[in-house]
């Protein structure tokens, strides 16, 4: 097999690798170029490609993140991972690993921890690489990467609830959500919510957003209420699409331009999490962009007409 087939069997897990280490698109399809550039100009062949691509990718995602971290830190308003609207790597074997790894709360959640913490916890726990192979990537040895992996569980399990909630269920929650959403039904909306929802969103200061979160489920509910159908007579539409192996939707202007995308938490039921990416540098890698600002402006006119 030539160096490029065997790389190109090794992109989809690659990519999922670096997007969950860094919790951006663009960075992650950056570090498997920059992967594929060092496998290229090499001039021996590895015993494992898998083991050695896993490895390079994995540092250049860690000396990424070094970086990032100090950008997300001057971040305006809350920072949210970008939206990751399909995983190409599929193992049937970790899809409920694969699944619960790439969800926004637990990309948040990876945030916490330190970048060589991060590393070991999405080879190891995601991904199941073994120690030896963890340890040639992060340069540490198995001891110490025993020990990241001790720390990095601590940390993921104080603040994580698992979404427990089987597919179907979340996808009927959904489906129901949405219909809610579209007919502006206050009660059928707040039905939905936990009692402590909270609806959020991530413009970086590149776009509009509310100034704070929005807690609890009568306020949520009568927000999103009047809102949407506002935003639908000024020809808003959204279709529900799964938003990193979660419920969600892309909304887009009367153009067909991604407007935002909002993805669902849900647990016992009910819907947790409301989170919305607005920022347009997040949204480039799914399809032309709205002008969000414009798309406010019409909206606000559409409300005065009402009054």
């Amino acid at each position: 097999m030539s160096k490029v087939d065997e790389f190109e069997e090794l992109r989809p897990l690659l990519f999922s690798i670096a997007y969950r280490i860094l919790g951006s698109v663009g960075e992650a399809e950056d570090a498997v170029q920059e992967t594929w550039l060092r496998f290229d100009r090499s001039t021996t062949r590895p015993a494992s490609t898998k083991a050695y691509l896993s490895a390079a990718v994995t540092r250049i995602s860690i000396d990424v993140l070094h970086s990032a971290r100090v950008r997300r830190e001057q971040y305006v308003g809350p920072w949210f991972p970008e939206p990751l609207l399909s995983d190409p790597y599929q193992d049937p074997a970790r899809s409920a690993e694969l699944a619960d790894s790439v969800s926004m709360a637990a990309l948040l959640l990876l945030e916490r921890l330190s970048p060589l913490e991060r590393a070991v916890f999405v080879l190891r726990e995601v991904f199941a690489f073994g120690f030896d192979d963890i340890a040639s990537a992060v340069g540490r040895t198995e001891a110490a990467c025993r020990q990241l992996l001790v720390r990095a569980r601590r940390h993921m399990a104080a603040g994580r609830p698992r979404f427990a909630a089987d597919r179907q269920e979340r996808q009927e929650l959904a489906t129901r959500f949405f219909d809610a959403l579209r007919n502006g039904d206050v009660g059928g909306l707040r039905n939905l919510l936990a009692a402590d929802v909270q609806l959020v969103g991530d413009g970086g200061g590149k776009a509009p957003q509310l100034p704070r979160a929005v807690v609890g489920a009568e306020n949520v509910a009568r927000l999103l209420a009047s809102v949407f159908p506002l935003a639908a007579r000024v020809d808003v539409t959204f279709e529900p699409h799964e938003v990193n192996g979660q419920p969600g939707a892309i909304f887009r202007d009367r153009d067909g331009k991604v407007l935002y995308i909002m993805a669902l938490d849900v647990l016992d039921a009910q819907i947790q999490t409301i989170r919305s990416v607005i920022n347009p540098d997040k949204l480039a890698h799914v399809g032309p962009v709205a002008d969000a600002w414009a798309v406010d402006h019409r909206v606000k006119q559409a409300r005065r007409r009402t009054t």
